[in-house]
């Protein structure tokens, strides 16, 4: 068994975790590739996420391979047997463990400073990683969710190696592993992607896991409403068929497809978070991949908005044939090159979209129709990313249609930096909320 990413174990990761749904459960994903696992797990159980730092302990002349593991409120865990096997010495453990405990303290403080963790007195802490090697951080963060409170402890990974069971057996009440191979050389061989996850893209996870949490209590609906359609879709488009997500709130207002900019897809966390916020303000979302895989290999493809620009519209079209969506008034929501074919297709004369909002929109692709866009647009660009935010001044010049600019403050491109996407999500959800519903849910 090979996972896709990290996502895609932890979808299927969710399968044998069904006896946790309904309980008293919060998933604790290990930082920082243990997160997007994490996620996807916490979103099908409908639990909280929160996030535990753990730092390996590894082999001076072979990091890899851990001798140990420090945590959160002075957890400190030594495997003996590999100190002994590798000879390392005290001072040569001690100098890796200082190093680590800067590292760890860093982490702490930016994943913790603006976000209060997630209360784990009498509920099962289920501790989420992207795979098991010695178990010493599997161990350190059990030690952690205990001395927070956790009444019961559960390990889910998607591989480990054969025997893993002893090694982590004795500090957790359950173990869950999707396959335990032979040979077991290191976790990254069973992943196809195995990049490294970075703190922005845990941010945005937990910013996600945040909102989804909360839709139940946020959409303000009454027992007669039905519950919230969440299913995986296949737009057609042309000769190709695209994959998306479409959610649709009871008693929607408004429809927002996404056209997501480069490298970005429907699973991304952050593309996740802002159609959180928005389904959680009563509009409905479609998420959806303007290329398809194959498609995606060619880099010219990213850039050739004309051909973005015609997904987006023939995504369109088939929204305007669903029952649960099909007369909402429509909004697009693009990113990057996204954005510009979102005002790309909006300058179409027969495209009936009610508004647009472009985020780090690259609007010089998109330079020729500018002037044809009838739809009201709104601009969100990070006050750090230099570069954009003076194409997207530049492009305000060529608008003829209503259009406003909003510059957050601190942000750089993605809006990786804690706290910026959520003023941007909110501001894209205060436009299509005045220009999509004539009484917006607060």
């Amino acid at each position: 068994m090979i996972f896709a990413d990290r996502a895609d174990a932890g979808r299927q990761l969710v399968a044998r975790l069904g006896h946790l749904r309904n309980a008293p459960v919060v998933v604790l994903g290990l930082a920082r590739g243990g997160v997007p696992v994490a996620y996807e797990i916490a979103r099908a159980l409908a639990v909280p996420l929160d996030v535990i730092v753990v730092r390996k302990l590894g082999v001076p002349f072979q990091p890899e391979l851990g001798m140990g593991a420090i945590g959160e409120d002075g957890v400190r865990v030594v495997n003996d047997e590999v100190v002994r096997a590798a000879e390392v010495s005290f001072e040569e453990f001690a100098a890796v463990e200082a190093r680590e405990r800067a590292e760890l303290q860093r982490r702490t403080q930016l994943l913790h400073a603006d976000r209060k963790r997630v209360a784990l007195s009498g509920c099962t802490a289920l501790i989420v990683d992207d795979g098991v090697a010695t178990g010493s951080t599997a161990i350190a963060a059990c030690r952690v969710a205990r001395a927070g409170g956790a009444e019961r402890v559960v390990v889910a990974v998607p591989v480990a190696p054969e025997g893993w069971e002893r090694q982590v057996g004795q500090d957790a009440d359950e173990l869950v592993c999707l396959m335990m191979p032979k040979p077991f050389a290191a976790i990254g061989q069973f992943y196809e992607d195995f990049s490294q996850t970075t703190d922005a893209q845990v941010l945005a996870c937990l910013e996600a896991a945040a909102h989804d949490h909360l839709l139940p209590a946020a959409q303000t609906q009454t027992d007669d409403d039905p519950p919230w359609p969440d299913r995986d879709v296949e737009v057609p488009a042309g000769e190709v068929h695209l994959d998306g997500r479409l959610v649709v709130p009871g008693r929607a207002l408004g429809v927002v497809a996404f056209a997501h900019g480069s490298g970005s897809s429907r699973h991304s966390p952050r593309n996740r978070f802002l159609a959180a916020v928005l389904n959680a303000s009563g509009l409905a979302t479609l998420l959806f991949d303007l290329l398809t895989p194959n498609e995606e290999l060619d880099r010219a493809n990213v850039f050739d908005v004309a051909l973005l620009a015609r997904r987006l519209l023939a995504a369109s079209a088939w929204l305007r044939g669903q029952l649960t969506c099909g007369k909402l008034p429509l909004g697009y929501f693009g990113a990057s090159t996204g954005a510009a074919a979102a005002l790309w297709a909006a300058a179409e004369p027969d495209c009936e979209v009610a508004t647009v909002v472009c985020r780090s929109g690259r609007l010089d692709l998109a330079g020729p129709r500018l002037g044809e866009v009838r739809a009201p647009t709104l601009l969100i660009v990070g006050g750090e990313d230099d570069l954009v935010l003076g194409l997207n001044e530049r492009a305000r010049e060529r608008l003829v249609a209503e259009n406003r600019l909003v510059v957050v403050p601190g942000a750089t491109h993605l809006f990786e930096e804690p706290g910026t996407l959520q003023r941007a999500a909110v501001a894209a959800r205060d436009w299509f909320t005045s220009r999509l519903a004539p009484h917006p849910i607060r």
